[in-house]
């Protein structure tokens, strides 16, 4: 061989020897896992059961303990098992009409509930208004505050004489006491929730010129939408105390007047029926402003 070829030969270890570029591994996203369907049901359930099954089961004993007090010789209250012997009629046909007063409880339970929803729509419109000039204004705090809480301590039934005499008829008698029951409670809290706005907002107000009407829209009823709400929650539960107690005094149709007619007939487990009922749309109603609350507030309403 050529020395003068091998000299010239490049010499193939010398070569240097690129690799080709490794294409890079494709990220992915790690997302947390989702978990299964059935186990949302189960939690969901779990949930459901811790809040409902301690009510039912402390509702159960006192059930019994009311069935063995009240079957002893000489009870004068029916036991639970009597009460639905005697009230089945009213429990599984609610709709009867046989004209005069003669009427199923859905009946009396539905004008009851439209005078509720007359009464309290009324106080929760002034409440909120008389509320918010009380929380504004330190003039009218000064003046109608001393006046609210005195008259906020007259129990709604004395009410009822001097609004059956001013009205003469006890339908807006009844939608009367049930106002000025109410309004107290959201008149007192609305006006504690415009005092506690913070004065940040006030500053921001100033700074984009809003007028009265905007920043009552845009900044005070927002800000003050959990106070409001507790008083319409309180407000809600005073209102339905407060027909009951009226409509055994102004008679007709109504869930008051069927308790006062029923202990008039002695029939006393028609009595029983009539307050579990109240109790129960009591609570519903309670239930439903609570609901509104936390949509309209995004959970920061009071508890």
């Amino acid at each position: 061989m050529n020395m003068h070829a091998m000299k010239t030969e490049p010499d193939a270890a010398a070569i240097p020897v690129t690799a080709a570029p490794v294409a890079a591994a494709p990220v992915v996203a790690m997302t947390p896992k989702q978990p299964p369907r059935a186990e949302k049901y189960i939690k969901m359930a779990k949930e459901t059961a811790v809040r409902v099954v301690p009510p039912l089961i402390v509702l159960a004993l006192g059930m019994l303990f009311w069935e063995l007090v009240c079957r002893r010789a000489g009870s004068t209250l029916p036991p639970p098992s009597r009460v639905f012997k005697e009230t089945k009629e009213l429990i599984f046909d609610p709709f009867f009409d046989r004209g005069g007063i003669d009427k199923g409880l859905f009946w009396h339970l539905s004008a009851s509930l439209q005078r509720v929803a007359l009464g309290y729509s009324l106080a929760a419109v002034a409440g909120i208004a008389l509320g918010t000039l009380v929380g504004q204004s330190v003039w009218a705090m000064r003046g109608l505050d001393p006046i609210f809480q005195v008259l906020r301590t007259i129990p709604p039934l004395a009410w009822l004489p001097l609004s059956l005499a001013a009205f003469r008829d006890g339908q807006p008698s009844a939608i009367f006491v049930i106002f000025i029951t109410s309004i107290w409670p959201i008149i007192i809290n609305t006006a504690v929730g415009i005092r506690n706005i913070p004065q940040d907002y006030r500053n921001v107000a100033a700074v984009v010129q809003l007028n009265p009407l905007e920043f009552f829209w845009k900044i005070m009823i927002p800000a003050a939408a959990p106070y409001i709400f507790t008083g319409l929650r309180i407000g809600i539960g005073l209102s339905w105390l407060a027909i009951v107690a009226a409509e055994m005094l102004i008679g007709g149709v109504g869930i008051g007047f069927f308790i006062w007619d029923a202990w008039n007939s002695s029939h006393i487990s028609e009595i029983v029926l009539a307050l579990f009922y109240v109790g129960i749309i009591g609570f519903v109603l309670d239930r439903m402003i609570a609901g509104l609350a936390k949509i309209v507030t995004r959970g920061t309403a009071l508890n």
